[in-house]
């Protein structure tokens, strides 16, 4: 198994077998929530009657005292949300965590065989960051996403994508700093509110290895509906009871949780279902949980000519014209930065990407998430699937991929939004240049004012044919009728035509 910067997994193994009760703890009924100690002997008794693999419980530390988010203060939370949770009745505290881990093994011959553990006992200590409604606002629903760490820097990019739309909604949100270089970055940031953070057993764990255990321990902390926290135990969401527990995360952290899909996950399972976003190889669907795979244009660049069928348990939604890094990621990005600075968080706008194309897909891929979330969680509850999607067109597939587009260069197939199927501009998911990330940034060209004329009569024409798109988009279900409100509205008010 391998991250996004390795090799691509291999050897698929589908094996669909689908469970028809959708969550993976009704045969672990015995699960121990949090505690302020390690978690009590009790739940070490039922892991062992029901899985010798299971993931050694942990300790949780905290709420960790903190400064205001945009105070400039190094004792604020890193990464504190840039989205206004407290008019929407939201908390946010972080929170330490810290235990053993068990290092696994992939078999070398099937990378979608269960995983042995390799060896166990190895010391972690890290954070967690929660944001959670009020009681009565609560949907039962606790989203857990795995930081991402691209580029040296902790980044919680699916709550940058959807936190507004898990904030309108009542989600409770968690983030976890599963591996040592977002540890090191908020170390660096911070030395003295994060002195004592390592994941790697003082130098013996190497490659993340126990990212995994990490990960399913924080899931283990959440008191599913039906329990009771144990007593003493600190309770991370404040009483709050989820009735799912899904996990989410992005291009890299994307791999890991394929890697953890395929292995590790089967051994304890700890979630309801995943949105895998941008990233992961072929990922096995022959167990209890729902899996969404989210993807860019930029991401089917690797993928497109291997692609995974979709099953009862396994869904692949693939948005034309986005990019793997796009507007809206590096608004929320501008506005995290500056809010650690103490700086306005207002007007921010992209950054010059120093790539031969403009970059940045204008194309909303936020839409069709937040349209997953939805989708995941009916799934999980009354296992009714998603709608199956086109895949996004190829002109060829080997010896390279390369895609099937129009006459303005625009990808064919997909999930058209209407931002890509009614084109104002080109917006592909490919850019070059000398920045690195340059292949992640995709691409915007706005049409001039002749192509604008010759593909719509006057303003109402364009208008007409967004709503059309609009409201089949909406019916299929790949957009949420909020996203279709706003697009409309966006349409009405475009300055780009001249009658």
């Amino acid at each position: 198994m391998r991250d996004e910067k390795g090799t691509e997994l291999s050897n698929p193994n589908p094996n669909p077998n689908p469970n028809p009760n959708p969550n993976p703890k009704a045969r672990r009924e015995g699960l121990a929530p949090r505690a302020i100690a390690i978690l009590g002997a009790g739940f070490l008794v039922v892991a062992a009657s029901l899985s010798l693999e299971a993931a050694p419980p942990a300790t949780i530390i905290g709420p960790i005292p903190a400064d205001a988010a945009g105070s400039g203060s190094r004792n604020a939370i890193h990464s504190a949300s840039a989205i206004e949770l407290a008019a929407h009745g939201y908390v946010e505290e972080e929170f330490f965590i810290e235990g053993t881990a068990n290092n696994y093994r992939a078999d070398a011959q099937n990378p979608m065989a269960d995983a042995v553990i390799e060896s166990k006992g190895h010391r972690y200590k890290t954070r967690l960051v929660v944001r959670r409604p009020q009681a009565e606002d609560f949907n039962g629903v606790v989203v857990v996403e795995w930081m991402n760490v691209t580029g040296g820097v902790d980044k919680d990019i699916d709550w940058w994508q959807s936190g507004e739309h898990l904030v309108a909604n009542g989600y409770a949100y968690v983030f976890v700093s599963a591996q040592q270089m977002g540890i090191d970055n908020v170390t660096a940031w911070s030395p003295e509110r994060y002195a004592g953070l390592d994941a790697t057993h003082d130098g013996m764990v190497s490659g993340d290895a126990s990212s995994y255990d990490i990960f399913s321990a924080v899931a283990q902390s959440i008191t599913r509906a039906g329990q009771e926290a144990q007593a003493g135990a600190i309770d991370i969401l404040a009483g709050l009871k989820a009735r799912q527990i899904l996990a989410t995360g992005h291009s890299q952290s994307a791999s890991r949780l394929a890697n953890y899909l395929n292995g590790i996950h089967t051994l304890d399972p700890v979630f309801d279902g995943f949105i895998v976003h941008g990233g992961g190889g072929i990922i096995r669907d022959d167990q209890p949980v729902k899996i969404f795979k989210l993807m860019a244009e930029t991401d089917m660049l690797r993928r497109a000519a291997t692609p995974q069928p979709n099953t009862n348990n396994f869904r692949q939604w693939e948005v034309a014209g986005s990019s793997h890094v796009d507007v809206p990621f590096e608004i929320e990005y501008g506005k995290v930065r500056n809010q650690q600075d103490g700086l306005s968080i207002e007007d921010v706008t992209p950054r010059d990407s120093g790539c031969e194309l403009p970059a940045y897909s204008s194309v909303p891929f936020r839409d069709v998430m937040n349209a997953a979330f939805e989708h995941l969680v009916r799934w999980v509850d009354e296992d009714r699937a998603p709608p199956i999607a086109e895949p996004i067109q190829l002109a060829r597939a080997f010896p390279s991929v390369e895609f099937a587009r129009d006459e303005f260069g625009n990808v064919l197939g997909g999930i058209r939004l209407a931002e890509h199927a009614v084109p104002t501009a080109k917006n592909t998911g490919l850019n070059n240049g000398n920045n690195r990330f340059c292949f992640l940034y995709g691409s915007h060209e706005p049409f001039d004012s002749a192509t604008l004329n010759a593909l719509y009569p006057n303003k109402a024409a364009y208008v007409e044919r967004v709503n059309t798109v609009v409201e089949q988009n909406r019916q299929a279900g790949f957009i949420l009728p909020a996203a279709a409100e706003r697009t409309r509205r966006e349409a009405e008010a475009s300055g780009l035509f001249e009658r």
